[in-house]
């Protein structure tokens, strides 16, 4: 498997990583899939034997579940794999149990370390831009477990432009550990990343990680102009679907059609397409795939070790343009001055 730097840190990671979104049984994450210890265990395997040895989990999945699935998981071997965590949104009813300040971000860092059965974290990052903490705060807070020992590097997740970019700009004053990963959605069906996001990354030096490569399962191959949506699908949980990417069904047919071409020249799948585009999109990192089950991790991990050709870039580019909001359109139009990103 190939290693990339994680941004501008010294932290190797492997191209693939693994979401454990799929771990646990609570409302909606059932959705997604519910793998207990035992079939958790099994993943890990196969993501170790393939040399995915990154783990990606959140203290809201399955409300703490997957992290202290994921510590069973990997009991014993804590030195083979690389643990990234994230931390922000509501994690119980309490009144205080949310947000980036320093008394419950403290808190859930402290949780998670115990579910996951470890004395550090390999990366921690803000699951959310929480606009009601001051920002010197939040990142203060990281500062501190990274000091102590408990984190090692420290990234966000979600946030704007101006929200990763006034982050940094206070880390480097302070002389505090700065972002070097932002976990973003990034997919044929959302690019927008790639108007202001990705320029960031590259001048920052923040490596991206990738999650919903497959736009929610939208370009898993299951879904195709004239034919019925499949009985099995994250989508079709009330909850899961209002927080998924927006995309409209012409867009998804136009992208799938593009893949299904793709797919025939390459003898691969539209996943692995799909896939294997995003990882050589400029600043990325690493993309987190996830699974149900092992015949899914199986093809998933079929997306690493092989390039697409420039040309069938090309064509997935072209089916997969989106219009410009306002200022990307304008600045579209003077791309001698503002070209496309490059690694």
């Amino acid at each position: 498997m190939e290693t990339r730097n994680l941004g501008g840190s010294d932290l190797k990671v492997p191209v693939l990583s693994f979401g454990t979104a799929t771990f646990g049984d609570a409302p909606v994450f059932k959705e997604w899939g519910a793998n207990g210890v035992k079939e958790a265990t099994r993943l890990v395997d196969l993501c170790l034997e393939a040399g995915v040895t990154m783990f990606d989990s959140a203290d809201i999945y399955s409300a703490g579940q997957a992290e202290s699935i994921l510590g069973q998981a990997i009991k014993g071997r804590r030195d083979q794999v690389l643990i990234s965590t994230k931390g922000t949104f509501r994690f119980s009813d309490a009144p205080d149990d949310v947000g980036s300040g320093r008394k419950h971000l403290t808190k859930s860092i402290e949780d998670s370390l115990k579910r996951l059965g470890t004395d550090y974290i390999d990366l921690y990052q803000l699951h959310g831009f929480d606009a009601k903490t001051p920002i010197e705060e939040a990142v203060e807070t990281l500062n501190d477990f990274v000091r102590a020992g408990k984190i090692r590097h420290v990234g966000c997740s979600n946030f704007s432009g101006w929200h990763l970019m006034k982050s940094l700009a206070i880390s480097d004053r302070k002389g505090w550990a700065r972002y070097v990963a932002h976990q973003a959605y990034y997919s044929l069906l959302g690019r927008e990343f790639e108007w202001e996001l990705m320029p960031l990354a590259l001048a920052e030096g923040v490596g991206t990680v990738v999650w919903s490569p497959l736009g929610m399962g939208r370009l898993g191959g299951k879904l195709r102009r004239g034919q019925a949506a499949p009985e099995v699908s994250r989508l079709k949980d009330a909850t899961t679907a209002r927080v998924a990417p927006p995309a409209a069904d012409e867009q998804v047919y136009r992208i799938v059609d593009a893949l299904d071409a793709v797919a025939k020249e390459t003898g691969k799948s539209v996943a692995q397409i799909a896939i294997n585009w995003v990882l050589q999109r400029p600043s990325v990192a690493t993309v987190i795939i996830g699974a149900r089950d092992e015949a899914q991790l199986r093809q998933n991990l079929g997306a690493a070790g092989w390039r697409l050709t420039p040309a069938q870039i090309a064509q997935l580019d072209a089916a997969s343009a989106k219009e410009k909001t306002y200022p990307y359109w304008h600045q579209a139009q003077f791309a001698e001055r503002n070209p496309f990103p490059t690694n």
